[in-house]
């Protein structure tokens, strides 16, 4: 089934997707003549690549993401340190869940890819079963580690026959989301599948 993503303030780069492929990237009113079928998507803000996160290994390795039954004894926010060590030394299997976790939370920044070198199996296969692509570090990180580091590393372009693999930040241009950051994101679609979508 075609599917047809539009932003309201990026609409030369509406985004034709065909199954978990990009069909074509043009213009919207080029995309809906050309396949008046497609099911119409619009979203606020622009549609773009989505974004590399190049702190996987200490984002989803190193940080516990709380489970929101925890919230009463842990809070909400993720944990890093000495006292995130300690969760995943008394309960192993934690290390699992808090990846999953944790990559719904860069999934909600608009991350498609991630970088660096996994230690644990559980947390490669997490972010393999995510579909999120694996790519290289650039050679220096903005640091510190954040689910929206500064600045922000964005995807190249997106191309006919490419991966439909993109996000939707609810901004009026690149400008205003270099400003306010990876937070502001809408949707985030990995493999033609909405895998995060605000409120």
């Amino acid at each position: 089934m075609l599917t047809l993503h539009v932003a309201e303030n990026s609409p030369e780069t509406a985004v034709l997707v065909d199954g978990a492929t990009v069909a074509a990237v043009a213009p919207y009113e080029r995309l809906t003549a050309a396949a008046p079928q497609a099911r119409v998507r619009r979203w606020p803000g622009i549609l773009l690549p989505g974004l590399l996160n190049p702190y996987a290994p200490e984002l989803l390795e190193s940080t516990y993401h709380p489970d929101p039954r925890e919230a009463d004894a842990l809070g909400t926010e993720p944990i890093t340190g000495e006292r995130a060590a300690e969760i995943f030394r008394k309960t192993p299997a934690a290390l699992g869940a808090s990846a999953r976790r944790g990559v719904q939370r860069m999934l909600a920044h608009g991350t498609v890819a991630v970088a660096g070198e996994f230690r644990s199996r559980a947390v490669a296969d997490v972010v393999r079963r995510a579909g999120l692509a694996v790519g290289q570090r650039p050679p220096r990180l903005p640091g510190p580690p954040s689910l929206s580091p500064r600045p922000l590393i964005l995807l190249p372009p997106l191309a006919s026959s490419g991966a439909a693999r993109f996000a939707v930040f609810d901004v009026a241009s690149r400008d205003e989301l270099v400003k306010r950051g990876a937070s502001t994101c809408v949707a985030t679609v990995i493999e033609g599948r909405m895998v995060y979508r605000a409120r």
